[in-house]
């Protein structure tokens, strides 16, 4: 059954929300059952943040997880307060730019890539979010390459839609580090 149950984590202001909005609505474009569950702290930019986000063949019961398949996370409180959340066999996938911290866990995959220095890099450290979107397309198929880009001009204002490309590269950079 084709089912990811994802918590994305960090901190307000690194596209937490969206790149969970982002993945939703591409496993919407591919056909699957989705839902997208967001959360933050009052102090927005800064404070925390994250989001739950399902993508199914079958009908969601609830866009509440306690447990999921894979775990984004771009800062150490995110890590520490997820990783029991993480399935055994599960995913996780980390920013080893801002995640020092390494998993307790060894019954889980675990993915690190520097995707903020990697965006800085770039050029534009908005797009730390889609390196990382990257792998997880990589490691757990939960959506196409294809759906993302047609999300992106989907969810992007049409002012930003000229940054697609560069952020399609940034995509193909995650999914192969």
């Amino acid at each position: 059954m084709f089912l990811h149950e994802v918590i994305i984590a960090g901190f307000g202001g690194q596209g937490i929300l969206s790149a969970g909005r982002l993945i939703a609505y591409a496993g919407m474009l591919d056909g699957r059952e989705v839902s997208f569950f967001p959360s933050y702290g009052p102090e927005m930019r800064g404070g925390t943040a994250n989001c739950m986000v399902v993508v199914s063949e079958e009908p969601i019961a609830s866009p509440v997880l306690n447990s999921c398949t894979a775990l984004m996370v771009m800062n150490n409180p995110s890590l520490e307060k997820f990783e029991s959340y993480i399935k055994k066999g599960g995913v996780l996938i980390a920013d080893s730019s801002l995640v020092q911290q390494k998993p307790t866990r060894d019954d889980i995959k675990h993915f690190e890539l520097p995707a903020t220095l990697m965006a800085s890099e770039a050029g534009n450290k908005a797009f730390s979010n889609i390196y990382l979107i990257g792998k997880l397309i990589k490691e757990t198929g939960i959506i196409t390459p294809e759906s993302f880009e047609k999300a992106l001009y989907g969810v992007l204002s049409k002012s930003k839609h000229h940054l697609i490309p560069q952020e399609m590269e940034a995509l193909k950079a995650g999914m192969e580090y």
